[in-house]
């Protein structure tokens, strides 16, 4: 295990043995650093991140303190060190789950691209097997949620959209239907992987309940002026309902690669995928 981990609760290992990091503030500090590793955090942010409208006057002292704190820590393979305006916290990339993460899910999106489906599948495989649940899940329970969370979250669920679509390059349409489902069940407004999901229900002999899966989703977005299926999903709807011969073929399946998703709104992140959908990446 790496020695900072925050893809799951916040946890910090030294020598295989856990970290014991004290107080919400502290943990709270650190989790934020360590989000913006090897870049400078301003106070006003930090203290903006910990506190949100409900700032106390000694906030800023507190922060200090927390800052204070960790510094004193032998404990932590991390130097935290001030900077014009704020704090940096330096630290290996590789010494962050996060950091693991994001290299694994972008090597396993150029494997996808290139038709390496096998390696594509293998390689994310092992990125989602860093995560222990929805990021940073402990601070998610006090209610703290920032944005780069929320996409660091985003991200991990792209990579599940993106191992899929290379298990379904594979043939393994009746291997994945369970976890799209869940997954699905999480944010239906996700149309790229509501597509996967319809693909691999009609390639699993279930042609009504891909059907199904479409209209749910299309209820979800017109729940949303703003918001209308793609041409890709509803396309694929039409193909379904006429048995397209297309839908036997590698075709549709590599719109998956290039498919952009939708994200969810920032603010119902930890509604949605995050505290629904993120649980299973793990075992996928």
């Amino acid at each position: 295990m790496t020695p900072f981990n925050v893809l799951g609760p916040l946890e910090v290992v030294r020598d295989s043995v856990p970290v014991p990091l004290g107080g919400l503030r502290r943990r709270a500090t650190l989790a934020y650093l360590l989000l913006n590793a090897n870049r400078p955090v301003p106070v006003d942010r930090l203290v903006d991140a910990l506190w949100h409208e409900e700032q106390p006057q000694s906030a800023r002292k507190i922060l200090q303190n927390a800052v204070s704190s960790l510094r004193r820590s032998d404990d932590l393979l991390c130097s935290i060190v001030t900077c014009r305006d704020g704090y940096l916290l330096r630290v290996a990339p590789q010494h962050i789950d996060a950091s693991r993460f994001r290299d694994l899910a972008a090597h396993g999106r150029r494997e996808l691209a290139d038709g390496a489906w096998e390696d594509a599948a293998a390689t994310l495989r092992r990125a989602l097997g860093l995560w222990r649940g929805e990021a940073l899940a402990d601070l998610l329970e006090v209610g703290l949620c920032w944005p780069e969370l929320t996409e660091l979250n985003e991200a991990g669920v792209a990579a599940f959209e993106d191992r899929v679509t290379a298990d379904l390059m594979l043939g393994r349409h009746t291997d994945v239907v369970a976890e799209l489902a869940v997954a699905l069940d999480a944010d239906p407004a996700r149309e790229r992987m509501c597509g996967q999901l319809m693909l691999a229900l009609y390639r699993s002999g279930r042609h009504t309940d891909a059907l199904d899966a479409y209209r749910r989703t299309c209820r979800t977005l017109a729940a949303d002026p703003g918001l209308a299926p793609d041409d890709r999903l509803s396309r694929l709807a039409n193909e379904i309902l006429m048995h397209d011969p297309v839908l036997i073929s590698t075709e549709p399946v590599r719109r998956f690669v290039d498919w952009p998703h939708r994200p969810p709104d920032p603010g119902a992140a930890a509604d949605g995928m995050v505290r629904n959908g993120l649980r299973h990446l793990r075992t996928s």
